[in-house]
């Protein structure tokens, strides 16, 4: 029996080659999209999911109770060695401290060769790989990390360094900074991708001190690095509640004062890290939503189009259904039949998905900087989901056709009596298009939405200049130098201006500190950001002066600047109130000699902050050249020469501003990127439910159009019978998918603290769009039948 259903469904399929080809793109593009999207989201949920002692991992989290309650994914350094000796809650517990962008030479080697690690370096007590399970191929993991000098790097690492010699890293020597020299004791396998600790160079917590003496003290309780984090591997029965009083009396015991009032400490599950993003997180769990909704949606338009086409055509096969009952088949066989055609198409759709999903999985992977993979056969999971999503699609989508072929009458199947009524109604092919565009139009005005608020992000006036200026990272260790090097470039054609500084105005490193204001006997409540930076800061960046002047040339802080946030927060009525007031920031003690306008120094998800600006030489990390457009490329080829000449034992390396701005809306930019792809998925999945639709209505009103022509109807209006139908369908749609989209949107929106106001055009557009897509795909079918013959089809019966 089952050999003959999937005989007599073959040769269904082949007889009906368009019927066949329609279901087969729609249910491909569906099930190519969830397979996708399924496997992005469980790339993203599997972070860090394979350390052997996950569920009893933590990192130690800093709570800020002040004016503004948040939390930070970081800790005072001492914080993890006062933990270990005081309490007995952790079967381990290990400080990691890690720098970003770090230089790495060779100088041991016959080529003396110069790297940058974007991932930086890790300075790690030899516990944290008993916590995570980063096994080393080579070398003790209890000892590598155990005396000073010692380093572990992992096995890309080594063939990166050492090439052909990589067996032997173990024992060679490499420079971090140019300043400390560490001997490699061990190499560690390869990280897998799925994990948010990116370092490949682990260095001995022994050697802190040497890179940052003052930061290394067990007594600098104040100082929040933030790179600084500490793991916990709680002991077997130990509950996050009986650590969270041991935070309580800890900080007590080591914080002072106001102090102890104001900083609190909890625990963060290994297993939330990655996902949440108001703690460094990368993947927004609600984004997983999301886009499995999206997945659900897109299955769904496939599975309503296979239903809308298999209608349309059930009238075609009344006479086949009918012989068959006559012969003695039941409605089950009947029902089976139909099953195994759908199974066919379906499987067949699935094979081909895969395989797209496969060949686009590349431009995925480059998409949302990932390393995922798909095999089929690889896993009993990919297997169980690529089985489940095939078994759901077939009897979503070949269910209520077969029992409609099923439930035929043989008699007036035979005798061509069959009519809408006995098929199961219009309406529901009606209903099955409106929801088709309901959810193609929420994608729609969803994706326009997010366009528009990603266009004004961008293009906002931040409140300084962003274009034409390139940044290039300085070491922080010689301001002759330094000096030096702003002469040199500065006199390259096309620099219109330069200033050495910290950081530009909008940066995602910050130095956010303590100020207490004029005679005020206490600190205030809320901490301000400070940007150290030249006197030429504010006309490099055209930072705009509402009162008071610029500072003075100076290399060490004699003065202030702050900012219009910062007058409001200290109560102030007015800039010129505070001109010539003093502030301590920073322990250090100036007047205020002018205020500047408020600009952003974030993305536009979070309010402008209090902000001091100072000179400070030992601080600067960047010099910021703003350039003449028309000699960008000049100043480009110039600047490594003079860097050269200036810091021959670092490397060159420089950014546009705009281009760092546009790193803090990653994110959101992958998130576009996404649901762009996947609204053309679902616009072109909705354009063949409506061919299916239109293609339906066709044959319900052969005779009818037929007719028509004979009267003398034209070619439009026989075409109109047609459009009127699925525009009042799309508009209907339209009312349901609004206020959906709406709120959706509403709810991303909130994120933002500056943002588009959302009104009737961007729906309007939508809808526009939805209606000019939707009467191409339906333009070519409606033609089709104005322009039968009318002989023929009055002959029909």
């Amino acid at each position: 029996m089952l050999k003959s259903y999937f005989k007599i469904a073959w040769r269904n399929l082949r007889r009906q080659k368009s019927y066949t080809a329609i279901n087969i793109v729609g249910l491909t593009l569906g099930i190519a999209a969830a397979i996708l999207i399924v496997t992005l989201v469980s790339y993203q949920l599997s972070f860090d999911n394979f350390h052997a002692n996950k569920d009893r991992i933590y990192r130690v989290t800093t709570g800020v109770k002040g004016e503004f309650l948040g939390k930070m994914a970081i800790v005072p350094q001492p914080f993890g060695k006062a933990f270990r000796h005081d309490y007995d809650l952790a079967e381990n517990v290990a400080r990691v401290i890690y720098y970003k962008r770090t230089l790495i030479s060779l100088p041991k080697e016959k080529e003396v060769k110069k790297f940058y690690e974007e991932s930086g370096v890790a300075f790690a007590e030899p516990t944290f790989f008993d916590i995570f399970n980063f096994p080393l191929a080579r070398g003790d993991k209890h000892t590598a990390l155990q005396n000073p000098h010692s380093a572990i790097i992992t096995e890309s690492i080594a063939r990166k360094y050492f090439g052909q010699q990589a067996q032997n890293a173990i024992g060679r020597t490499i420079k971090v900074n140019n300043n400390i020299d560490f001997i490699i004791t061990g190499i560690l396998k390869d990280l897998p991708p799925n994990t948010d600790r990116k370092q490949e160079i682990y260095l001995s917590y022994e050697n802190l001190k040497d890179w940052n003496a003052g930061y290394a003290s067990d007594n600098n309780w104040g100082d929040f690095y933030s790179g600084s984090n500490c793991f916990l591997l709680l002991r077997p029965g130990v509950t996050p509640a009986a650590v969270d009083k041991a935070f309580e009396s800890l900080v007590h015991k080591y914080f002072n004062g106001e102090d102890a009032q104001l900083y609190f400490f909890g625990l963060q599950p290994l297993g939330d890290i990655h996902t949440n993003t108001k703690l460094d997180g990368t993947f927004d769990k609600k984004y997983s939503w999301t886009l499995l909704i999206i997945a659900a949606f897109l299955l769904a338009t496939a599975c309503m189009n296979f239903i809308n086409m298999a209608t349309a055509q059930a009238l075609n096969r009344g006479k086949e259904v009918g012989i068959r009952k006559v012969m003695g088949s039941l409605r089950n066989q009947l029902f089976w039949q139909f099953i195994t055609e759908t199974a066919l198409i379906t499987l067949a759709a699935g094979l081909l998905a895969w395989g797209i999903a496969i060949l686009t999985l590349p431009a995925l992977n480059q998409l949302t900087f990932a390393k995922m993979s798909i095999q089929l056969f690889s896993t009993w999971r990919s297997m169980a989901i690529f089985t489940g999503i095939i078994v759901l699609v077939v009897f979503a989508a070949g269910s209520y056709p077969g029992l409609v072929l099923a439930r035929f009458e043989p008699v007036l199947a035979l005798k061509s009596k069959l009519s809408q009524a006995h098929i199961g109604g219009f309406s529901l092919r009606r209903l099955l298009v409106i929801v088709q565009f309901s959810i193609t139009q929420m994608l729609i005005i969803g994706m326009i939405i997010l366009a528009w608020q990603m266009h004004y992000s961008m293009n906002l006036d931040m409140g300084f200049d962003k274009e034409s200026i390139v940044t290039v990272p300085i070491p922080a260790v010689d301001p002759i130098k330094m000096n030096t090097l702003r002469t040199r470039l500065a006199a390259i054609p096309g620099v219109e201006k330069l200033s050495l500084c910290l950081q530009p105005p909008a940066s995602g490193r910050n130095t956010n500190t303590a100020i207490q204001f004029d005679n005020r006997a206490k600190e205030e409540k809320w901490n301000i950001n400070t940007k150290y930076a030249d006197d030429q800061y504010l006309s490099t960046f055209n930072l705009k002066l509402v009162a008071g002047r610029n500072i003075y040339p100076s290399d060490t802080t004699r003065e202030f600047l702050i900012n219009e946030t910062a007058v409001k927060k200290l109560g102030l009525s007015s800039p010129l109130e505070a001109l010539g007031k003093m502030a301590i920031i920073n322990d250090q003690r100036a007047p205020i000699v002018g205020v500047v306008k408020d600009f952003h120094l974030y993305s536009l998800k979070s309010d402008i902050d209090a902000v001091a600006i100072a000179s400070n030489a030992v601080r600067y990390q960047t010099a910021s050249l703003k350039i003449d457009p028309h000699h960008l490329r000049d100043v480009l080829a110039a600047a490594p020469a003079v860097w050269n000449s200036t810091y021959p034992e670092y490397l060159y390396s420089y950014s546009f501003l705009d281009d760092r701005i546009a790193e803090f809306y990653v994110i959101d930019t992958i998130l576009l990127k996404l649901v762009e792809v996947f609204a053309g998925i679902a616009i072109l999945i909705s354009c063949l439910g409506l061919y299916g639709l239109v293609s339906f209505m066709a044959v319900r009103r052969t005779k009818e159009i037929g007719v028509r022509k004979v009267l003398g109807a034209s070619i439009g209006q026989i075409t109109w019978l047609f459009g009127k139908e699925f525009l009042r369908l799309i508009a209907i749609a339209f009312l349901i998918a609004a206020p959906i989209a709406w709120m959706a949107t509403d709810n991303y929106l909130k994120e933002f603290k500056y943002k588009i106001p959302v009104g009737p055009l961007q729906f309007l557009i939508g809808l526009a769009v939805t209606i000019g897509i939707a009467a191409i795909a339906v333009g070519y079918r409606s033609l089709r039948a104005a322009t039968a013959n009318p002989v023929k089809s009055l002959r029909t019966d």
